[in-house]
């Protein structure tokens, strides 16, 4: 259906000016090349402008505006169904060398596949004569028969009736349990009182209590058989309606697994090398073992698989956020990200092989040349400015940090040294502990929160009011490490309260005060839609990269150790 001249577009504007990429991009971090940023505009163009399929991304037009002025586009996050999409483009030269691009959506886009000028699937499980939809179909009807019996009023009664049978057994079997207890305590008041009376009225009494104990321990055995028997009933009762459920299910389970490894050997993905490799091989190596939900769907593997197959060269990639975000992610309009670690690391580790690739900028070490700056010491603690790109512990990759700078600095110091840490582009205030005493008692200041901690920050936009308190829990996002997700199921409670110092320039610079620690959270606290909903400037997380994160831990007070005695540090803000 698909031919490669269906979905390269070549470039609408001149090129002759760009010099070509050297190197593919390195996917997980990068700037776009020129080319790319021309590609996505473009496909912007064709997003605001085509007609042939409809999907509500909650992008409202600005009134009075051409598509050339200001954006023309503006987000209406209240949109009822609305989510917005990420997209790629792939730029390539053709099979007759000839350059352009190609464009790909990740996952479904209005509810298909398939759309006119974007490049197919790995695998379209949806087409014509797939095996999946009838596969899908029957998995389909026994869920609905399972919700159908789940409604039946009959089998919510019968768990009812087990339930209550149940509580009642152990609350009468409880009572004579405690009754045998007292009946043993009166019976052992009954032998004390007992040791002055005769040998023939003892020996009496002696077989009275016997026979006591003999009757309270058949009522005992009498009365637990009479419960076996009436909850043996009521469980019958019960298995008749759920037996059918219990194999619904295991059905489902069984048939729903099957399917699922079936689609990991059906997706295979190419690399330049012309080797192919299926979603299971690939994640047969990873801790994880079995690829997570919606691996391959991506626009990254869709874009250079597509390329291999059809000849094309790959030169540079981009993929872009289009739309109001999903309510637990941040993603700003328009901007570019880099691939999933979760889902496309492995898979793209296979597809670049043999491709020669950007290095690794995460690789280099930021703090190559900087210094740390001692604001205060003594036997027991100091207390530093990190610079911003700086990491506090040694990395997965890089191991210069505040730790073994420190280590270096005082090699007699003692204990883990770190008390607290800070997001490595955050810089800012750190109280170190030189010995094992020290850290325990900073660390107990930091766990019961009586240290008092101020950052400032300089956020995207013009805040409309001076105060608040953001409470919005945070857990990480599994499939795209290190990035953190608003959640409210599975998320710890995060609490910041922030403050206006100042609106200038169409930015507003705020004191930010955490309550709780998360990663990341005055970052995502800032940028979501349902906190500040404007990133801190410089956040190549959750907002545009620029010279640097500006967000600093300005201010720290607590008590020394030691002595106990308060103490406050300042370092104001270089930007």
């Amino acid at each position: 259906m698909y031919s490669p001249e269906d979905c390269f577009t070549p470039f609408k504007a001149p090129t002759s000016e760009f010099t070509l990429p050297e190197r593919f991009t390195f996917p997980f971090y990068y700037e776009p090349h020129p080319l790319c940023l021309l590609a996505a505009s473009e496909l912007q163009q064709h997003l605001q402008t085509q007609n042939e399929w409809q999907h509500d991304f909650g992008l409202c037009e600005a009134k009075g505006l051409g598509l050339h002025e200001a954006n023309d586009l503006t987000l209406d996050a209240g949109a009822t169904g609305a989510l917005g999409k990420m997209f790629g483009v792939l730029l390539v030269k053709n099979s007759r060398g000839e350059l352009g691009y190609l464009s790909a959506f990740s996952g479904k886009l209005a509810d298909q596949n398939l759309l006119p000028h974007f490049v197919p699937p790995v695998f379209d499980m949806l087409a014509e004569g797939s095996f999946f939809p009838p596969e899908q179909a029957k998995i389909n009807l026994i869920n609905a028969e399972i919700n159908t019996l789940k409604a039946d009023p009959e089998l919510a009664q019968r768990e009812s009736i087990l339930a209550d049978e149940t509580l009642l057994a152990q609350e009468q079997i409880a009572a004579h349990r405690a009754l045998m207890i007292e009946n043993r305590k009166h019976r052992k008041q009954q032998r004390a009182a007992g040791e002055s009376l005769d040998e023939a009225a003892l020996k009496q009494l002696g077989i009275q209590m016997s026979r006591e104990s003999v009757q309270d321990k058949n009522q005992l055995k009498t009365l637990n058989h009479y419960w076996d028997e009436r909850l043996s009933d009521a469980k019958s009762s019960l298995e008749r309606l759920s037996g059918r459920l219990t194999e619904l299910k295991q059905q489902r389970k069984t048939m729903s697994a099957a399917l699922q490894q079936r689609l990991f050997d059906e997706y295979c993905f190419l690399n330049i090398k012309g080797e192919l490799q299926s979603l299971g091989e690939i994640f047969k190596g990873t801790v994880h073992k079995i690829p997570p939900a919606g691996s391959g769907e991506c626009a990254a593997p869709k874009l250079l698989h597509f390329a291999f197959k059809n000849g094309m060269t790959p030169l540079a990639m981009a993929e872009f956020w289009w739309g109001v975000a999903p309510k637990s992610e941040i993603r700003q309009h328009r901007n570019f990200y880099g691939a999933c670690q979760g889902k496309c690391q492995p898979i793209l580790g296979h597809m670049l092989d043999g491709l020669p690739t950007d290095e690794n900028p995460l690789l280099s070490n930021p703090a190559a040349g900087k210094q740390l700056d001692i604001i205060y010491q003594d036997d027991d603690m100091l207390v530093i400015n990190k610079p911003a790109e700086f990491l506090s512990v040694p990395g997965k990759n890089i191991e210069d940090s505040v730790y073994s700078r420190i280590k270096l600095m005082f090699p007699k110091a003692t204990g883990p040294l770190i008390v607290h840490r800070l997001d490595m582009s955050t810089s800012g205030l750190m109280v170190i502990a030189l010995n094992k005493a020290s850290n325990k008692s900073l660390q107990k200041q930091f766990i019961s929160r009586t240290v008092k901690k101020r950052y400032v920050a300089l956020l995207t936009g013009e805040l409309n009011q001076d105060e608040g308190v953001i409470t919005l829990p945070l857990r990480g996002d599994f499939d795209d490490r290190p990035r953190q997700l608003v959640c409210f199921e599975h998320g710890k409670p995060a609490q910041t309260r922030w403050q206006v110092i100042e609106r200038k320039n169409k930015q507003t610079k705020v004191y930010l005060y955490p309550k709780t620690g998360r990663t990341h959270q005055l970052r995502v606290h800032s940028a979501h839609s349902d906190g500040l909903n404007m990133p801190i400037l410089g956040d190549d997380l959750y907002g545009k990269k620029t010279n640097r994160l500006h967000l600093h831990a300005e201010l720290l007070a607590l008590n020394h150790p030691i002595t106990k005695e308060p103490m406050s540090f300042q370092v104001d803000a270089d930007f």
